[in-house]
């Protein structure tokens, strides 16, 4: 069964900032903790080719991949996908933001299928995704408050909401979904 991932971020922050940090991708190697470096390989209008290098990861194996991204400022949302899948049979992206009292709440929607030959399955990538964007977006929060308070950095992301697939919510720290249900049960 393809993968599914939901995973929001209250930022405290005005939109604009929000948005130009967090879609400003030469800037992502130091906005996100896992990304090496970022090459744009092409823009034509909204839409960017890249290319995204993370870090080693615990293996020593760097993975690397072309994405295409579309963002709509008016819309305040954004539409990606791997051109190079890797692993993945596809991996199709959206992000959304909107605008609350006092900030923004960024949501990022993942769906993907991951390869037989993956050396995952859908259901853990799905597991290893909620909880690396659960991390990830608390980062970005907290970068980004930070640089709309007029501080040194980039970005930040604070009460994150995590919705897993189609599973029930359970709340802890600000963290909805199954993280939120593993620590609760003391995982």
């Amino acid at each position: 069964m393809p993968g599914h991932t939901q995973n929001s971020v209250f930022i405290a922050a005005p939109f604009d900032v929000v948005w130009d940090a967090t879609n400003d991708l030469e800037n992502w190697p130091d906005l996100f903790t896992e990304y090496a470096s970022v090459d744009i390989l092409e823009r034509e209008g909204n839409t960017v080719r890249f290319r995204l290098t993370m870090h080693p990861d615990e293996n020593g194996q760097i993975w690397s991949w072309v994405s295409q991204r579309t963002v709509d400022r008016d819309l305040r949302e954004v539409r990606a996908h791997r051109v190079e899948p890797g692993p993945f049979q596809y991996m199709n992206i959206y992000w959304s933001y909107e605008e609350l009292d006092g900030g923004v709440r960024m949501t990022w929607l993942q769906d993907f299928a991951m390869r037989p030959d993956a050396p995952v399955d859908d259901e853990a990538m799905t597991t290893r995704i909620n909880a690396n964007s659960v991390i990830q977006m608390e980062i970005i929060r907290d970068k980004v408050e930070k640089l709309a308070a007029g501080g040194a950095g980039v970005t930040s992301t604070a009460g994150v909401t995590r919705t897993a697939g189609t599973a029930g919510t359970a709340s802890t720290a600000g963290v909805t979904g199954a993280a939120g249900r593993a620590r609760d049960a003391g995982a």
